[in-house]
């Protein structure tokens, strides 16, 4: 892999979307798990360090003309040092990004997490962008979708086997698996019975169970509980225990899997089969704006 700086220079290398492509077109023969040091040195990162900070997850140093720049990591697991990594690289090349401080971005956890951000919060946009850099990069869909594809219908063990693959968190690639499936998928994690946070794809309805609630008691885990590191068959389940059913409308068909982890944690996966005539119904009423985002959802 042979990359430079001067080949990202373009339309769109301003959106973490734009960035991801200049670089797959720099950078074709690009493979699975993404060498994702050996990236951000060609991309002009002079060094990579472990540092250890109460409260940071990571962090860039860098000069006023982002010509060179250090980026730093606390010492966790790998897969979480990679997604840092990708994180802070996203600061380096993101041209509108600006730290808090003179050459200085500092990280936390939660920053690591986020996916949203109002519009007047210019850092947490910032943050938000930075993680989907990385995940984009980590998981680039054109590289992913093959791996989707292996299996005919969407399952918690492939997830899990393809963060392994990728070399991601569960939680990174449940996110990109929920959003780049061709099937309408959603991921609950939960611990002790309780739902931690979930990830779905676009055109999945609205989870009413939120983060602290407990898993609904009709809910498969519920119901039959199950061991770290067994997966339950995929079964279909009453819609209106997790989503939102629209008055007048008959409920859609939502299936349930569950998948054990160790210390009371599990993950939910739910599979949503909506009618024609609701798919119908749905493009008509979106905006342009919404067909837009959606389009974007599906970036190559």
């Amino acid at each position: 892999m042979a990359l430079s700086r001067m080949e990202l220079d373009g339309k769109g290398a301003g959106s973490p979307e734009g960035l991801v492509t200049l670089i797959l077109k720099a950078a074709p023969d690009l493979k699975v798990p993404v060498p994702i040091k050996e990236l951000a040195r060609q991309l002009d990162i002079a060094d990579i360090q472990e540092f250890d900070t109460e409260g940071f997850e990571g962090g860039l140093i860098t000069d006023r003309a982002r010509s060179r720049g250090v980026i730093l990591t606390r010492a966790s697991h790998p897969f979480r040092q990679r997604f840092t990594i990708g994180h802070e690289l996203g600061h380096f090349l993101i041209p509108t990004h600006m730290p808090n401080a003179d050459g200085q971005f500092l990280c936390s956890r939660e920053d690591m997490r986020r996916l949203s951000a109002k519009e007047s919060d210019r850092r947490g946009r910032m943050e938000v962008e930075a993680n989907r850099f990385s995940s984009l990069m980590l998981m680039p869909p054109p590289l992913l979708r093959p791996y989707l594809k292996q299996r005919r219908d969407p399952d918690v063990g492939h997830m899990v086997r393809l963060s392994a693959k990728f070399e991601v968190s569960k939680q990174a690639m449940a996110n990109a698996y929920a959003r780049y499936h061709d099937e309408i998928l959603a991921f609950v994690f939960t611990k002790g019975g309780r739902v931690l946070f979930s990830y779905k794809h676009l055109k999945f309805p609205f989870i009413t169970v939120r983060s602290g609630q407990p898993v609904p008691g009709a809910s498969l885990l519920k119901r039959r509980g199950i061991g770290a590191g067994i997966a339950s068959d995929i079964c279909e389940c009453i819609p209106d225990i997790w989503i939102d059913i629209e008055r007048g409308k008959p409920a859609p068909q939502l299936c349930e899997q569950i998948l054990g982890q160790r210390e009371s944690f599990a993950i939910v996966m739910l599979w949503l089969e909506p009618r024609e005539d609701e798919e119908e119904d749905r493009e008509s009423e979106m905006t342009a704006k919404e067909r837009f985002l959606e389009r974007q959802a599906r970036f190559r």
